[in-house]
């Protein structure tokens, strides 16, 4: 097979998350990768996927919200900020049965992570101590764990490591530039911060974006741009559709055009090669076509059978169809990150 002709090479970064002249994946570089024509871009990304990952199989992962409802930021595409009226109603932390029941079923259904997620802006030291819980008797279950809680404090990423976290999701949700058109209750430098006690606690990272929100292809460019700067970048990398709500600041905007969006995980396979692509929120509006697109353009994690936060995700029995009908094998429940004794390596 003949290499490409398009000069970006197909590396591993090792610059800051804050574009330098060094930095291997400069904006420059991966905008060039957008405006390739479809069909060199679709073939640039089978290659750094097959590459990467030659038996092809997609991670199943359920997503659970343990505390739904009544966040205090201003997140302008979150139906579970409180200042928001979207209908979603404030709810206490979910019980240690409950959330086992959940994490038993996904199991049943062929998921292999288990991610829970709160609306906090930050835990509080009360609600640590039932999170760990559930970490820990999660694990047990014999599945990866993750958990998005918000910024974490200096300490809490050692706690959950402690507790048997495998991975934490916090995601930068777009390019710098354009974060504050999004949120003003927290700065970037926040959600970098928390990043790093993340990293420095040595738990696996799962960060990603979102797209649609009304930004430029530019930045959707810097968005993928600066995940790719981190060093290491992130293992899980989960890419969102906007789904808009009624209710929220970014209701009623133009939809973004689903081809674009097959671009952008066809880039971030390119420019994150080891890293898991996964189809997040969003992906129900997208239909079966275009998430196919998006499984050839090197997305192979989706978040599967249950609902992710408060907007719907469709259901097992229709994922399973669809990758049956691709051909696609799932990733093993043989978890070479479940070892015997519990560890959140």
């Amino acid at each position: 097979m003949n290499a490409p002709t398009n000069t970006v090479a197909l590396h591993r970064p090792t610059a800051a998350i804050k574009e330098r002249p060094d930095a291997t994946w400069p904006l420059a570089d991966v905008l060039a990768l957008f405006e390739l024509p479809f069909n060199d871009l679709m073939f640039r990304a089978q290659q750094a996927h097959r590459a990467h990952f030659p038996d092809g199989d997609v991670e199943l992962a359920t997503l659970l919200s343990i505390k739904t409802g009544g966040c205090e930021e201003d997140c302008g595409y979150c139906p579970q900020a409180a200042r928001y009226d979207t209908g979603v109603e404030a709810k206490k932390i979910l019980d240690i049965d409950t959330v086992l029941d959940a994490a038993r079923q996904a199991k049943a259904n062929g998921a292999t992570r288990f991610c829970m997620g709160a609306a906090w802006r930050s835990p509080k030291e009360r609600d640590m101590d039932k999170v760990e819980e559930m970490v820990r008797e999660v694990k047990a279950l014999g599945m990866e764990t993750c958990a998005t809680l918000g910024m974490l404090e200096e300490g809490q990423a050692e706690q959950l490591k402690k507790a048997g976290l495998d991975f934490y999701n916090h995601n930068i949700d777009t390019a710098p530039d354009f974060y504050n058109n999004v949120i003003s209750t927290r700065e970037y430098q926040d959600r970098l911060d928390t990043l790093g006690r993340v990293r420095n606690a040595g738990l696996k990272v799962c960060c990603g974006g979102i797209v649609g929100m009304g930004e430029t292809r530019e930045q959707r460019a810097g968005l993928l741009a600066q995940l790719a700067n981190l060093n290491p970048y992130p293992e899980s990398v989960p890419v969102n559709h906007l789904v808009q709500v009624e209710g929220t600041p970014l209701h009623g905007l133009d939809p973004l055009d689903p081809l674009e969006f097959v671009r952008t995980i066809a880039v971030a396979r390119i420019i994150m090669p080891e890293a898991r692509v996964r189809l997040s929120a969003g992906r129900r509006q997208l239909g079966e076509a275009v998430q196919a697109m998006c499984f050839m353009a090197g997305a192979n994690s989706i978040f599967y059978g249950d609902k992710l936060l408060t907007t719907g995700n469709p259901e097992a029995e229709d994922d399973r169809a669809l990758l049956a009908k691709l051909g696609l094998k799932t990733r093993s429940a043989t978890l070479e990150s479940a070892p015997k004794e519990a560890c959140g390596c």
